[in-house]
Formats: structure tokens, sequence, C-alpha cells
């Protein structure tokens, strides 16, 4: 019993660090809120849940670091989602005074797109590999309650971290609509470097 709250007081933590830490999810997280609200944004906190899986079995099933050709490609891949994602954003900030007549995009949608950004991402393959991978290994072979221990405090802390950023940032829409599409504006170009950084890393490699 004492190893699996190690391995869950350890799942928090790392899922903690990995909703707060900066990167193009959060970034387009933190757009969709200021363009359409925290209401049609909060779904989004989920997407780790659906696109996670599958990278956390192929990751414990290789039980090494990703190739690095995966690597490059998966920058590439994820640098043009995000500029994609980036434009979208830049089209709310354009239009930001009609945006409020104009239909913004379901739950759903916001979720299904969330899910799309992060398997493309290489981030959560890294992590994974090089970080909790080893963890929710070791804890597996100790015990598989430990391994369970271990997602289970990961994921709670990981969607309730991102929660609380989308209605943190949905607050945001009512300081005002200058200081909202200010905002929005910093998540374009947040979005735009990201992407371009993605991309950059990986044709740099290649």
């Amino acid at each position: 019993m004492e190893n699996v709250t190690v391995y869950l007081v350890q799942g928090i933590g790392y899922g903690f660090a990995a909703a707060v830490q900066p990167g193009p999810f959060q970034a387009y997280v933190i757009a969709q809120t200021l363009n359409n609200g925290w209401r049609n944004t909060l779904l989004a906190a989920f997407a780790p849940l659906i696109s996670d899986g599958p990278i956390v079995a192929l990751v414990l099933l290789v039980l090494s670091q990703v190739p690095q050709w995966m690597q490059r490609f998966l920058y590439v891949a994820s640098g043009l989602f995000v500029l994609y994602l980036a434009v979208n954003a830049f089209i709310g900030w354009r239009d930001f005074d009609t945006a409020g007549v104009a239909a913004s995009p379901s739950g759903q949608q916001s979720l299904s797109r969330a899910a799309i950004m992060n398997v493309l991402s290489p981030g959560p393959y890294i992590y994974w590999s090089l970080v909790t991978g080893p963890i929710l290994l070791a804890g597996c072979r100790e015990a598989p309650a430990n391994g369970i221990g271990f997602l289970a405090g990961f994921y709670a802390a990981m969607i309730l971290t991102l929660a609380g950023i989308i209605v943190l940032f949905g607050t945001a829409r009512h300081l005002g609509p200058k200081v909202n599409r200010a905002m929005l504006g910093i998540s374009v170009v947040a979005l735009a470097c990201f992407g371009l950084y993605q991309l950059w890393l990986g044709i740099s490699g290649m």
C-alpha cells in the first residue's frame, strides 16, 4: 500500500508538471479558450486521455527512446498542424469584433483537435520514453496496482490542471474586448512560434 501511495504522488507531480509546461498544446488550449470561451473548450482538457493511450503503449513496447527518424517526422507533422491552428486563431483574432455572432466550435470539435495535436506532437513521446515511461514500467513490474496508481495520479492531476487553466483564461473574456483580443493575439504569436520551431527541429535534423 505504501508503494502505491508513492507512485500515486509521483503521478500527481508529473501530471501537474506536464500540464503547466509551456508548449503548443497549452498555447492551443489558451487560444481556444480566449476565442470560444471556457465552456466550449473545457473538453479539450481530456484530450490526453484519448491520445496518450497508443503513445504509452508504443513507448512501453519499444522500451527505448523514440527513434530519431520518427522524432524528426513528428516535429515536422506537429509544426505544420500547429501552424494550421495558428492560422485559425489568427482568423479569430482578425474577426474578433464579429466573433460574437459567428458559430463557435463545439466542445467535441475542440476535444478532437486537441487530441490530434497531442498525437502529432513529439512532446508526449519523448516525455513518456524518457521520464514517466520508466517509472510506470518499474511500478508495473513491482505490482500492477503501482502502475495503476501512477497513471491515475498523473491523468487526474493533468486534467484538473488543464481545466483550471481553461477556466482561468476564460475569465479573461470578462475583462473587456481589448484585453481579450490582445491575449488572443499573444496566443496566435505563441502558436506560430511553436509551429515554426517544431518545423525547424524536424528539418534541421534531416
